[in-house]
């Protein structure tokens, strides 16, 4: 197996410059061929749906909240704390990705206010987020252009361990917004947001600053962490959901290839689950068609599943393959998990690293 340079995940490194070289940034990707009348109608944007699963997670974090507060300081209260955890850092996670691309709501301002719920929930500028997520599907895995890559190589499994409270994913949130608050970007920030969004940044982080200071200063007036259960800490203990499905999206697969099916994992999960992750779950076909909202893709599924490697059959699975892959890195960083595809697919595109063993 050919032994490459050594990985350098940062987007200002030696591998962001090998990346353009080769042709990786920005590139063209596979995609499955869809008619394109049946793609327009899975493109099509409806509020319903997403007025619906927003009632509801919204409704079902007042109702264990207020449970919660009421019982507390009881042990009776844990049970309703862990489920709007849940919700506040996991489910988070979900409706800021799916507002983010603008998407989940035929109604423009209603993106935006949850967009916004959400960033504020998990910590994540609304601007700058969006600009890295744009760059996480225009070059996703490509070492040195994707800053959104949560499983590097060699695996830091440590890291991944601590994560699952998002600690890690805390701190580097609340440093960024303490420095955004102070007018200036991080050194990846100055990269891909464009100046004249800038402003923005340094609004929104300021005003979230107030926000978590004035929750602090409650919370010692009533001596009590009370205030920090319902906004802060539920980021940390409800971490553990979102971290879960975001590992297996793209964990011991390929980096630097431009084929989704590579680099991207489809799992077929339980219904609670899917409600949380807002069928992010079906995340080859999203990668591949990122316009096509939550509701839809699990039709998107049935249309282009001829095409997709098999998808891995529950949490159980995916971890299985995953970890079998993880092991293989620790010893040999270079080894990637090969994904079977159908015979009724096209074959995978040729533009990839020497180091993809597909046998």
């Amino acid at each position: 197996m050919q032994q490459l340079a050594k990985r350098d995940y940062s987007l200002t490194g030696e591998s962001a410059r090998q990346a353009v070289e080769r042709g990786l940034a920005a590139a063209q990707w596979y995609h499955t061929n869809v008619p394109r009348e049946k793609l327009r109608e899975l493109m099509e944007r409806k509020d319903g749906p997403a007025i619906r699963d927003t009632l509801l997670w919204l409704g079902l974090m007042v109702l264990f909240a207020g449970i919660g507060i009421a019982l507390w300081p009881s042990w009776w209260s844990a049970p309703f704390w862990l489920a709007y955890g849940v919700l506040y850092g996991s489910a988070g996670d979900s409706r800021w990705h799916e507002c983010g691309h603008g998407t989940a709501f035929k109604t423009r301002w209603m993106n935006r206010a949850v967009y916004q719920i959400a960033c504020f929930c998990m910590i994540r500028n609304p601007t700058g987020w969006r600009w890295s997520h744009s760059r996480h599907h225009s070059d996703t895995i490509i070492v040195g252009i994707d800053p959104e890559i949560n499983m590097m190589r060699p695996p830091d499994l440590l890291r991944v361990a601590v994560n699952f409270l998002g600690i890690l994913d805390v701190i580097d949130g609340l440093k960024t917004m303490v420095i955004n608050a102070t007018g200036n970007l991080t050194e990846a920030q100055a990269i891909y947001i464009p100046k004249p969004e800038q402003r923005k940044v340094f609004h929104v982080a300021r005003w979230w600053c107030a926000i978590y200071a004035a929750t602090i200063a409650l919370a010692i007036s009533m001596v009590s962490i009370l205030p920090v259960m319902v906004i802060g800490l539920p980021r940390f203990y409800g971490a553990w959901h979102h971290v879960l499905t975001g590992l297996m999206q793209h964990g011991g697969l390929a980096e630097d290839v431009l084929d989704h099916r590579l680099n991207t994992r489809t799992v077929l999960i339980n219904p609670i689950s899917r409600f949380i992750y807002l069928n992010m779950n079906y995340h080859v076909e999203h990668h591949m068609f990122p316009m096509v909202p939550y509701h839809a893709l699990p039709q998107l599924h049935e249309l282009i599943k001829h095409d997709l490697p098999e998808p891995d059959e529950g949490f159980v699975d995916a971890y299985r393959s995953m970890w079998s892959a993880i092991r293989r890195q620790l010893r040999h960083e270079d080894y990637t998990s090969p994904r079977v595809l159908p015979p009724t697919a096209a074959p995978f595109r040729e533009h990839f690293h020497a180091d993809i063993d597909l046998t």
